[in-house]
């Protein structure tokens, strides 16, 4: 609010459209330095000024010219201090909406988010959680920017790993075992496998063959591949129901099969097939990559070929303006490769193509890994999690009603934003313990102090005060209030910067600076008590209201839910 203001306010002055300016202006490390800052060196070329000069002009006509700001100019940054009284209605009034911090500055377009894409027959582990709760959160962030979002799960449901299953489901499993445990059974063979080709190298061999007969469709093969899918997919969905995640469509890689053949075609067309070693790749030199592989010696397809049939899908089919790949760093170059492909067959959208690369997560130090049977269960990990949740409930408040269900969302929002506090290309550690506690930057600490203001409503009978007096932020003279206010204004720019820059970090970050600046303001002074001016209540229990209306809202577009109680 006081950002999009001050990028209205400051745009005649630059000769710079106030969209471009809301990007570059930033929160001081210190409020003594102001309200809002911006840097005036991107200025400096243009206006043949020195960054500092600039700012001292602009802070001279800035200060002649409007009454209700002023402007200071320091080291080349211009620094602009509101005046307090003017917005503290405005700002308390506009954060009580619902909505409040949406845009709409993506009406009109249509975004496809490839997000989570486990493998068929493997478990969801920890390590799925990251494409998964980054996806969904730049759904709703997308969506709250009025884009129109359809999200995809590519499902690993084709390749040479289920010769490998098959393989090793003929040789040492049982459908008694895999109909009682199918995930579970499923990967055990899959470790089995890796573990006896070490010791006999000819079971590759055996596992590309018996891939070739699904591709073939027999039919005895093709129906053990689709048992793996079916029961793959029951595990999947009731794991996604507890994370609160839905998808528009779930096409896996096998979906593109029959789409593979012209694309093949429109490369040789083209002349950009070209033969190495028996295989046909496409050279990608002039783009600085390594050539691209299409076709294996075999004449066989490789992921590639698949990946540039699902983005002309996405395009043509599902009408995409821009289509995001959240998937792990590791895929950099790969999805550098596909996009450069799709370039040089004349595909000029594939610049809206972009992948949304994140760390590893690590558990406690160690890489996980499927081959070798390193796998944490992100289901274990939930239920661990909500325990964790229900020891503290019984510790702190025993009398709590539908306490399981709330440990349910208090735990399993305790893992997802233990997730999406880090910046996404960042590895994470994750530790249960510490993203569990109430304490510090964590999830539960941000629910509990939703839950502490509702509480505070209910104490202060907040909805009866509402139904005798207009909130008015005039009763607001505390600096701590002024700093709470000034935060809540940011939401709808934070908003704005998470999507425009793929990170729910960003989200994460600024929920903790409100609900810090919030428990700041709650220990500065009593707000109920007896004998209190009532307007003077009113007026702060707004603030409060709209502090949890924000942090419901942010914990929302996280896919994390805020109990009224805790």
């Amino acid at each position: 609010m006081l950002t999009k203001y001050a990028a209205s306010l400051l745009s005649p002055y630059f000769n710079v459209e106030a969209g471009d300016l809301l990007a570059k202006l930033e929160v001081p490390p210190q409020k003594e330095m102001g309200d809002l800052s911006l840097p005036c060196f991107a200025f400096a070329k243009a206006l043949r000024l020195a960054p500092q000069k600039i700012a001292e002009q602009v802070a001279d006509r800035i200060n002649a010219d409007q009454p209700d700001i002023r402007a200071l100019a320091t080291g080349g940054y211009l620094n602009i201090f509101f005046q307090a009284s003017r917005w503290k209605t405005d700002i308390v009034v506009a954060a009580l909406e619902e909505g409040y911090g949406h845009s709409e500055i993506g009406v009109g377009k249509r975004v496809v988010i490839d997000m989570s894409s486990p493998n068929i027959a493997k478990p969801l582990g920890i390590g799925h959680l990251r494409s998964t709760m980054i996806g969904n959160a730049l759904v709703n962030l997308y969506r709250a920017t009025g884009h129109e979002v359809i999200n995809v799960n590519h499902l690993g449901d084709w390749g040479t790993q289920f010769g490998k299953l098959i393989v090793a489901y003929g040789k040492w499993g049982s459908r008694e075992t895999l109909e009682r445990e199918p995930i579970k059974e499923s990967l055990r063979l899959y470790v089995k496998f890796h573990e006896e080709m070490d010791l006999d190298p000819s079971l590759e061999d055996e596992a590309r063959e018996a891939f070739a007969k699904l591709e073939r469709g027999d039919s005895e093969t093709y129906g053990l591949w689709q048992y793996f899918v079916d029961e793959s997919m029951k595990e999947f969905r009731r794991v996604y129901e507890r994370l609160g995640v839905s998808f528009d469509h779930f096409t896996g890689e096998s979906f593109y099969n029959d789409k593979i053949d012209a694309v093949v075609r429109e490369l040789r067309e083209l002349s950009l097939l070209e033969e190495s070693d028996g295989a046909r790749i496409v050279r990608l030199e002039e783009n600085g990559l390594p050539p691209c592989l299409i076709l294996k010696k075999d004449g066989s397809t490789i992921y590639p070929v698949r990946d540039i049939a699902t983005a002309i899908y996405r395009k043509h089919s599902l009408g995409a303006d821009s289509i995001l790949y959240v998937v792990g760093a590791e895929q950099s170059l790969h999805f550098q490769q596909v996009f450069a492909v799709l370039g040089k067959m004349g595909h000029d959208w594939s610049e809206q193509c972009k992948h949304v690369p994140f760390g590893l997560m690590n558990v406690n130090g160690k890489k996980m890994s499927t081959r070798k049977g390193k796998v944490v269960f992100l289901e274990d990990v939930l239920d661990e999690a909500v325990q964790r949740a229900l020891q503290i409930i019984d510790e702190k408040n025993p009398e709590l009603q539908d306490k399981e269900k709330i440990a349910e969302t208090v735990g399993v929002g305790a893992v997802i934003f233990g997730d999406l506090k880090h910046r996404r290309q960042l590895s994470v550690d994750f530790n249960l313990e510490e993203v569990v506690s109430f304490d510090g930057e964590t999830g539960p600490y941000l629910q509990y102090t939703c839950a502490r203001i509702h509480t505070l409503l209910k104490k202060g009978k907040y909805e009866a005060l509402q139904n005798r007096h207009s909130a008015d932020g005039s009763h607001l003279q505390s600096e701590s209030a002024w700093e709470c206010l000034k935060t809540l204004s940011r939401y709808e720019a934070v908003l704005r910067e998470a999507a425009t820059d793929n990170e729910p970090y960003i989200v994460a970050r600024f929920l903790l600076d409100a609900a810090q600046d919030f428990n700041r303001f709650y220990n500065s002074g009593k707000i109920v008590f007896e004998g209190a001016n009532p307007a003077e209540v009113l007026s702060k229990l707004s603030l409060a209201a709209a502090v949890a209306n924000v942090l419901k809202s942010g914990l929302g577009m996280l896919g994390i839910k805020a109990p009224q109680e805790m």
